[in-house]
């Protein structure tokens, strides 16, 4: 056999990167980048495939995204289908994957020593996490199973994904731009697939589906079009040989590069074309697509970022600010989207007000203009060096990444052609200013190859197709000559002609400078922060860092006040009040943007939070200017008109956001002794005006406590200025402690069931949702809080794979601990097109199955999820943003509990089995007379529920006879309607016993002597019938066995719940906790100097 090769070991890296690396290429040709991090606590793989949804079958669109789903249910040397998960989850890990135009990236993340493992020898080698899990990866690649017992299932698992989207606007409009595209080219294709277009249709044709996935994965899938990322702690010398070994087995079958040459996603026919789109949520928005150059051989150059910079620009003599100044516009986005090698659309896309919408065409003509300054005036070298040397700044001082999505990332920039030693680095780095790529680039920017889209809910109204696919509502036309002569008279535009305030950026000031940090030896980073101020009027936090050594920092200022969360209606002034501060710093602050510097205003239970972060250099400047426009805000009418009409439609949107993203709210709401829900907002906004923003901040400015965390690359001194310049800048009278809002939760009793059911507000929607929780005990009970994080460990891939994988209730399953301001549970989230009833009690079957596998699982696996829980706590942290999350959690939730990790581990290290049955058993188990319980029920309009509520029972049973004696007929099948009666006499139909249809039907032919193989077809098409059908009738279906699938586990009986009809009532009847306070005294975090 041929040695491996290996291309380099000198990648151009980060100054702060202290990993080493080889690319190597294997004799099959599968090139892989190893990387050996001597410091992780977390390894992984990632395999990027040059194959994608552009790959599909045009009659089987979705194909790829299948097969993506398909490797994962077994392979030939570990054939049971949720061995790979299993053994990550044992090991403090997960895996996912996602299928793109030209790629399917698959990746896993895994604990990376080997101390934790209980693992034998695995082939001689130390019994390393990352060896039995590359090991169980490389199979997917060399020799799948794609078991017919799993193929209906993972079909239906991709529907559901589907479904999942289907009132998506992201996904709805870009579906219907690649449906409106070149049918000749593969970008026209639906890449997700649902059962139409990947099961039923094709068995229609007679089409043998297994077989297909399975020549799909033969035709395309081979070694010299994979790239392999592997991050570990081992030697490179190591992981070489792992992998030489383990993906020997793959393939080589010699194929080319995909390309899609001689076609574009736009002929001639697509262009010049105005697309007129109805979207789900109130949005109105203007997209210009231009067809582009392929920039994939540029990496050097870049000029799309020269020119997406301009475009996008949002500072003074920008198209956002024109046209925001005449309230046209709230944001402008630009930039080159590449589709495929040859390929690539520039785009500019503009959230529209409603004056704006109206003026569309005027805000075309804008851009087109600032495109005929571009063209007109030659490109800059300080532009382009500007860009170049942030670049650099960002890629100097680059921080780690979580180890998959390193591994998932570098993996799909390996397919790029760029030069092995620059794989870090090539798509980051502008290394030279090329003024004639930058012309060309713009050359493609013209009045006469454009698509241009309108999205809106209401204009123009006359809309009269439908996309196919996910059924947005569109019209399309040409664009009149009248339109198209006034662009072309701006794109000719001269310096006499064009308007006078466009014009190019001046030099950015917020270009950081000083970038060195005060690194030192430091055996042991700190965990917990300074508290280097502490008195009547503020709170100074401070951590210098001490382990990520980047010229960076973070600040967030709380002032406390109680206004923000009195009512809903001062809530919602306090959103209005921080969008309007937002509004008018935009020009301002975006330059401070670009150069790495960014700012936030939110307001949230306990006041108003400020934060700033980025380069240290110029924080303090930002901070200043933030602060006096906060104080000095003058509310423009016209301004104000405009950010509440957007922040009215925010609102409106979020009721026809996915359920499974609401039902969270409701459940939070239900939990709290005092909150509110976006209706009440909603009802609130639609009567204030700019007067009562105007009399409301300057109260909720008046009187507050300041609270502040200064982290990173910040002196004690700086941290205790910045607190003073927040002080001095708003002068406020100090808010007493007593005033300060104390965040409680309720306590649900002993033995509590209470249900809330809440219709969903989109028509559309088919999915219901819901959120199952088991209240277990207060965040500060320690041995309680371990014992419910042991349980989310121990149910996370058991419950994945029962509710998901096995009884296909929906895509989005999760199951885990739900952590609140003072209590904490364990939750089960589902959304389905199931009803919620059923759902419960799929929840309660699956809860008391796994109180049987927890008393039967062997100690050593009991172990095992231990040490895979100890593993995830003790994590460590990747960059200076995440350490700044988590002390700032710790100080806003008031615990300061800055030593909860290792607190937790010492709790967990000591449960017993014993103790996690007597825990479950009296928390968790359905039949436990003590647990405490709340769901949420978020139900679709179009449930079978709701329709079934207008019909009996009986009606539904003679509808479904009618109809199945119609289709019998139809198939050339007598329809005896008394012997068909006589069969269904047992069948509860209303209850959705469609395993009883199908038996009733399946004895029915065979009275009437039906031929085995006509018998076979019909029974597979009555299945496929009930599936719409009984929904349609208003009965919900019971799930389906697919082949070689067990009996479901039984749910059991259970006690009328206890529906909330009133929330006031509800809330009224239920026992507060306490507050949430310090766990340890402030005085133990003090290092304050004493003033003379």
């Amino acid at each position: 056999m041929a040695p491996i090769e290996r291309i380099t070991d000198k990648l151009e890296t980060s100054s702060l990167d202290d990993r080493s690396y080889r690319v190597i290429r294997l004799p099959n040709q599968l090139e892989a980048l190893l990387v050996h991090d001597p410091a992780t606590d977390k390894a992984s793989a990632s395999v990027n495939i040059n194959v994608g949804s552009f790959s599909d079958a045009d009659d089987m669109p979705g194909m790829a995204h299948a097969v993506e789903h398909l490797l994962f249910m077994g392979t030939e040397k570990y054939p049971k289908e949720n061995a790979y998960n299993q053994y990550l989850t044992a090991h403090s890990g997960y895996s996912n994957a996602y299928t793109a135009a030209t790629e399917t990236n698959y990746f896993f993340e895994v604990a990376a020593s080997s101390e934790t493992s209980n693992s034998a020898l695995t082939n001689g080698h130390t019994p390393s996490p990352l060896y039995g899990a590359l090991d169980r990866f490389a199979q997917f690649f060399i020799a799948p199973l794609f078991l017919s017992s799993t193929l209906d299932r993972e079909l239906k698992a991709v529907d559901s994904e589907n479904k999942k989207n289907l009132q998506s606007d992201n996904w709805r409009l870009s579906q219907l731009n690649k449906s409106l595209s070149n049918p000749k080219h593969p970008y026209h294709h639906f890449s997700t697939g649902n059962l139409e277009t990947l099961r039923d249709e094709p068995r229609k044709r007679g089409v043998n589906i297994r077989q297909e996935f399975i020549d799909f994965h033969s035709r395309n899938y081979s070694a010299n079009r994979m790239k392999l990322v592997v991050l570990g702690r081992e030697s490179l010398d190591e992981l070489e040989s792992w992998v030489g070994d383990l993906f020997a087995g793959v393939r080589n079958k010699d194929l080319p590069k995909k390309k899609w040459d001689g076609q574009q996603p736009y002929s001639e026919k697509e262009y010049m074309t105005r697309v007129f789109a109805k979207p789900v949520m109130d949005s109105r928005m203007l997209d210009l697509y231009f067809p582009y150059q392929d920039e994939e051989d540029m990496h050097e150059t870049q000029p799309s970022r020269y020119i997406s910079h301009l475009i996008g620009h949002e500072g003074p003599g920008s198209v956002l600010a024109y046209i925001k100044a005449k309230g046209w516009a709230n944001s402008l986005s630009a930039g080159a989207m590449p589709l495929c090698p040859g390929s690539a659309f520039f785009s500019v896309s503009i959230r529209l007000t409603e004056e704006g919408l109206a003026e569309y065409k005027e805000v075309v003509k804008v851009i087109f203009q600032y495109i005929s300054l571009l063209k007109e005036t030659p490109p800059e070298q300080w532009i382009v060096d500007e860009v170049k040397g942030m670049a650099e700044v960002d890629f100097r001082f680059q921080q780690k990444s979580p180890a998959s999505s390193f591994a998932s990332k570098t993996s799909s920039v390996m397919q790029k052609p760029l030069p092995r030693e620059r794989l870090l680095s090539g798509s980051s780095l502008i290394r030279r200013f090329d003024p004639e790529g930058i012309k060309k680039g713009l050359d493609y920017l013209r009045t006469d190859n454009y698509r241009l889209t309108i999205v809106s809910q209401t204009f123009p109204g006359d809309w009269d197709q439908k996309e196919r696919w996910y059924g947005t509502e569109y019209k399309i036309e040409r664009i009149d000559p009248e339109f198209e002569t006034a662009v072309r008279e701006a794109g000719e535009s001269t310096v006499r002609t064009r308007i006078p305030e466009l014009h190019l950026p001046h030099p950015n000031q917020f270009i950081p400078t000083k970038l060195t940090v005060d690194k030192r030896d430091i055996s042991e980073p700190a965990k917990a922060p300074k508290l280097i101020r502490n008195d009547e009027a503020a709170r100074t936090w401070w951590k210098k860092d001490d382990q990520f050594w980047v010229p960076k920092g973070n600040l967030s200022a709380l002032l406390r006040n109680p206004l923000p969360s009195a009512t809903p209606a001062s809530s919602v002034m306090m959103k209005l009040y921080c969008e309007l501060v937002k509004d008018a710093l935009n020009e301002y602050s975006y330059d401070a943007e670009i150069a790495g510097l960014e700012y936030g205003l939110a307001s949230y239970g306990l006041g108003l939070d400020i934060d700033v972060s980025g380069y240290s250099d110029k924080m303090a400047v930002l901070l200043e200017k933030v602060l006096i426009s906060m104080r000095d805000l003058e509310i423009k009418p016209d301004r104000f008109k405009i950010v509440k009409e957007r922040i009215i439609r925010s609102y409106r949107n979020w009721s026809f956001q996915q359920p499974y993203r609401q039902v969270g709210d409701f459940s939070s709401w239900l939990g709290k002794e005092k909150g509110f829900i976006n209706e009440q907002y909603l009802a609130e906004l639609v009567h204030l005006n700019a007067d009562d923003v105007s009399k409301f901040f300057p109260q909720l400015l008046s009187q507050m406590h300041i609270e502040v965390l200064a982290h990173g690359n910040i002196h004690k001194e700086d941290a205790l200025r910045m607190t003073d310049l927040i002080e001095k800048t708003m002068k406020p009278r100090t808010l007493p402690q007593s005033q300060w809002h104390v965040r409680r939760n309720l306590i649900l009793p002993e033995g509590a069931d209470f249900t809330y059911q809440r219709t969903l507000a989109d028509p559309a929607n088919v999915n219901h949702c819901i959120e199952y929780y088991v209240q277990t005990g207060p965040l500060t009970d320690r041995v309680g809080m371990a014992k419910l994080l042991l349980l989310a460990q121990m149910t996370e891939e058991r419950g994945f794979d029962q509710l998901r994988t096995k009884e296909q209730l929906g895509y989005i399953v999760f199951t885990g601990s739900k952590q609140a301001a003072t209590m904490s549970g364990y939750r089960v989230i589902i959304q389905s097109e199931k009803s919620t009833e059923y759902l419960e009690k799929r929840i309660n079957a699956f809860l008391v199955m796994f109180a049987e596998k927890l008393k039967d699982m062997p100690l050593e696996d009991f172990e095992s999820h231990k040490k895979s829980l100890i593993n995830k706590r003790l994590e460590k942290l990747k960059n200076l943003g995440q350490e700044f999350g988590r002390l700032w959690a710790h100080i806003s939730s008031e615990y300061l509990d800055f030593q909860q990790v290792d607190r937790d581990v010492a709790h967990i290290k000591p449960i017993t089995k014993e103790q996690m049955i007597d825990f479950y058993e009296e928390h968790i188990h359905p039949k436990s007379p003590r647990r405490s319980k709340l769901s949420v029920h978020m139900i679709a309009q179009s449930s079978p529920k709701v329709v079934a509520s207008s019909m009996s029972a009986e009606t539904q049973r003679e509808k479904v006879l009618s109809l199945l004696s119609k289709y019998l007929t139809s198939a050339g099948i007598d329809a005896d309607a008394e012997k068909l009666t006589e069969r269904f006499a047992s069948v509860n139909v209303a209850g959705g016993d469609q395993q009883g249809i199908i038996k009733a039907i399946s004895a029915y032919l065979e009275d009437v002597q039906t031929p085995q193989d006509k018998s076979a077809q019909v029974i597979q098409q009555v299945q496929q019938l009930l599936g719409t059908v009984l929904p349609s009738l208003g009965v919900e279906i019971q799930a389906d066995l697919e082949d070689g699938a067990t009996e479901l586990p039984q749910a059991p009986s259970m006690k009328a719940t206890t529906l909330i009809d009133d929330v006031h009532d509800y809330k009224a009847s239920l026992a507060v906790s306490a507050g949430a306070r310090p766990v340890t005294a402030l005085n133990e975090f003090e290092d304050i100097e004493s003033k003379l």
